[in-house]
């Protein structure tokens, strides 16, 4: 086992830490210095002559001014969902006022789009009037509850998070602290931390993802972990090559071969749950950068496989903000770190090699390296006998073909899992869309010519995604797995209103809430 002389100065996550801090105070004294802003939201309504319903706290601050937020909003017209308009000396205390369109009152939960529209209407309200503020100079934002306060902290707080880490500190965003509007309310309060911490935890696996490749390493990556988590009460356990290779884990350890970095599995231990209580078991892919191997990537779009540790990522922030609730659960986390490079050490196409349970696997393909390392992971995650098993990974560009960024595409051996994800999905807004697990897949990967699996199906391309999942499920006997296939969702354009182009960190909430949900 490697041990790691911790830095605790000059490095770029305790920045990250101090800048982004979901819930940096500040005193009476400073509060009052800094520059106010209010979002405000409004509901379209038929009804009304002007276009718009205020909320409560809306119209607790149309009293206030006498009816001028009214009078502004009858001359400027009704306002759409998720658009925003900006209103200057309206009150003294605020000298920036955003009013925010969350849509009509009715929105709900809408089964056919397995989505709660009402929260994603508040997330994105919350987003973009933050935005807003902060362009119009606002350094302090107070937040209209809208009815949901985790919905507005989480729209927020994923809004005004940007990498920056290596751009001059002239061109950086302005910070923005956020507060609730409002008198202190105990529920209220409690909701409005939990989504801040679920949006600092999303954020924070945006900043292993964006973070470039020659600053995240397999060794950085372990650092970075033994300092955060372990600070968080999390067990942090670092193995080495030798560790891998006494655990026969000839899976993992072929692929990070035509690296110069050295492979490493990390393992996480939050165990808050009952002594004898089975642990949850979160297994995440952990591929540093990408090039492919033997089977070389293009080059073109090539610098986006620095975040081929989604799932890594997606593990890593997901069990600290789980010690961050304090959820009384049982988490194990699984984390095989490696580069998958091509050198005269590298696998080559063709190649058999072994995996924990003993089972040979040839590896045509050396692009398909993420099962590889998972199925070494998997296997060891059985020996702790878990409740459950949830792997992450960007494991195909054929998810991506399937459902794009619409969804993360799950495949489970569980109703009871699926129906558990889906509810949580259905709440966070982070969808996913289940996928076939059928022997049909099995078959085009188990029919191998010189080993008992096969790396690629022999179809080719065809149900990549399937054929994947299917050569995952070889290394399972739990009876509740399911593997998430988050490459069509690592990457926001602007599908997500609340979250900025790069990176997403998606679905850290969800599985967040999904053992939430397990323990409720």
């Amino acid at each position: 086992m490697l041990t790691f002389k911790i830095v605790y100065s000059r490095m770029k996550f305790c920045r990250y830490l101090i800048n982004r801090s979901f819930s940096r105070k500040f005193s009476s004294n400073s509060r009052e210095s800094v520059k106010k802003g209010l979002v405000l939201g409004v509901y379209e309504s038929e009804s009304s002559s002007i276009g718009v319903e205020l909320t409560h706290a809306a119209g607790l601050v149309n009293n206030q001014t006498e009816n001028k937020l009214i009078n502004l909003l009858h001359l400027s017209g009704p306002i759409k969902q998720g658009k925003c308009r900006v209103f200057h000396g309206i009150c003294e205390e605020f000298p920036s006022i955003a009013v925010v369109g969350i849509g009509p009152k009715s929105l709900a939960y809408n089964e056919l789009e397995l989505v709660d529209e009402k929260k994603e209407a508040v997330r994105a309200a919350a987003a973009v009037g933050s935005k807003a503020l902060r362009e119009a100079g606002s350094r302090l934002v107070e937040l209209d509850p809208c009815s949901d306060e985790e919905a507005v902290a989480e729209g927020a707080s994923l809004a005004l998070w940007e990498y920056e880490d290596f751009k001059e500190k002239k061109k950086h965003k302005p910070y923005v602290d956020l507060c609730l509007f409002g008198p202190s309310n105990g529920e209220a309060s409690e909701q409005w931390e939990r989504g801040l911490k679920l949006g600092s935890g999303q954020n924070l696996a945006r900043w292993l993802m964006e973070t470039p490749a020659n600053h995240m390493t397999p060794t950085i990556f372990a650092k970075h972990a033994l300092e955060m988590l372990g600070k968080s009460g999390i067990g942090v356990d670092v193995h080495d090559k030798a560790w891998a290779e006494r655990n026969k884990m000839g899976s993992f350890l072929s692929v990070g071969r035509g690296s110069d970095e050295p492979s490493l599995f990390l393992e996480l231990s939050y165990m808050a749950g009952e002594k004898n209580s089975k642990p949850v078991a979160l297994v995440g892919k952990g591929v540093t950068f990408d090039s492919g191997g033997i089977s070389i990537k293009p080059s073109a779009g090539m610098d986006a496989m620095r975040g081929d540790m989604g799932g890594a990522a997606c593990t890593f922030a997901a069990i600290k903000t789980i010690a961050s609730l304090n959820l009384p659960v049982n988490v194990k986390g699984f984390i095989p770190l490696c580069e998958n490079m091509p050198s005269g050490k590298a696998t080559k196409p063709g190649d058999v090699v072994t995996a924990m349970n003993g089972k040979t696997i040839q590896v045509d393909n050396t692009d398909a390296e993420g099962r590889l390392i998972l199925a070494d992971a998997l296997c060891y995650a059985h020996t702790f006998n878990p409740k459950f098993i949830i792997d992450i990974a960007t494991l195909t560009g054929a998810i991506d073909v399937a459902l794009g960024s619409g969804a993360t595409g799950a495949f489970t051996n569980s109703e009871e899992l699926w129906r558990r994800f889906s509810c949580a999905g259905a709440k966070t807004g982070d969808r996913l869309w289940r996928m076939p697990l059928w022997n049909h897949f099995s078959r085009q990967v188990t029919e191998s010519h010189l080993a008992d699996i096969n790396n690629v199906g022999k179809h080719g391309r065809s149900a990549g995604a399937c054929t994947a999942a299917a050569f995952l499920k070889e290394f399972i006997t739990c009876d509740h797995w399911m593997h998430l296939d988050i490459a069509g969702v690592m990457l926001n354009k602007d599908e997500v209103p609340y979250l900025c182009k790069g990176f997403s960190g998606r679905p850290t909430r969800t599985i967040v809430e999904f053992i939430s949900q397990s323990i409720a």
